[in-house]
């Protein structure tokens, strides 16, 4: 067995002049690239006039996808990995190969780029020292609410994705638990219809619950529980002295 090297490429959310220098020599120089969406990640290679053999690895054969490239690997073959958008791993498909790879005793390289968390996270403002990054709540409603209960009773902001499906019912949730808390809506990040909403949650709800059509993807930034971090700094000092 030879051992080989896995890629783990991050792409462009939107704006494809967002990819980097290195992501562009990593699949220039690979054997084989693996992606979430061959047709999508076929695209993305075809702007920048690069052909390369495409394997499929995504969400639902991720783990049978993951022995196909691992033995790819067995054989000396270096592969990149490409979700959709974004970095893989984080919300996307990508953690169970990378972790099948290194077990197998292949080097996993990470070509870090964009994704919608630290996009969000760089204009959102005022995030204290702790952002905790939830991802996707669940689709039903009372587990949805609860997990938002306990993500904003803490002192640590949060980011949350959701489609434009369910942005709405989001928002209304939030608002419920909190309608003054402050909040930053990230909608098509880099992308030409981008669009960033910040203020009190009643007023984003009010705003997005009124519009005939919502479109795009979601990322939202909900700050920190104010209570909560007055009363861990009064704990925290507790027993000092000056």
């Amino acid at each position: 067995m030879f051992v080989s090297e896995l890629y783990i490429v991050g792409t462009p959310i939107g704006n494809l002049g967002d990819i980097t220098f290195r992501a562009l020599e990593t699949f220039k120089s690979v054997d084989v690239i693996a992606a979430e969406d061959t047709r999508h990640t076929l695209e993305l290679l075809t702007h920048f006039e690069i052909r390369k053999p495409l394997v499929s690895c995504r969400a639902q054969n991720e783990g049978f996808a993951s022995e196909k490239i691992i033995q790819m690997l067995d054989q000396g073959q270096k592969v990149a990995y490409a979700s959709d958008a974004g970095t893989p791993g984080i919300s996307d498909p990508g953690a169970v190969l990378a972790e099948k790879a290194r077990n197998a005793g292949h080097r996993v390289i990470p070509i870090p780029g964009p994704s919608a968390f630290a996009t969000l996270a760089s204009v959102a403002g005022s995030g204290g020292k702790t952002l905790v990054f939830e991802g996707f709540l669940s689709p039903k409603p009372g587990r949805r609410r609860s997990r938002l209960r306990e993500l904003m009773g803490t002192p640590a902001a949060c980011i949350v994705y959701e489609s434009p499906f369910r942005v709405v019912k989001l928002l209304a949730d939030i608002a419920e638990i909190d309608a003054e808390r402050r909040i930053v809506v990230g909608r098509e990040l880099t992308k030409l219809h981008e669009e960033i909403n910040d203020g009190p949650a009643k007023e984003i709800y009010e705003d997005y619950s009124s519009r005939s059509k919502v479109l795009g993807e979601f990322a939202v930034f909900i700050s920190g529980n104010k209570a909560s971090s007055k009363a861990e700094n009064e704990a925290d000092g507790e027993g000092e002295t000056l």
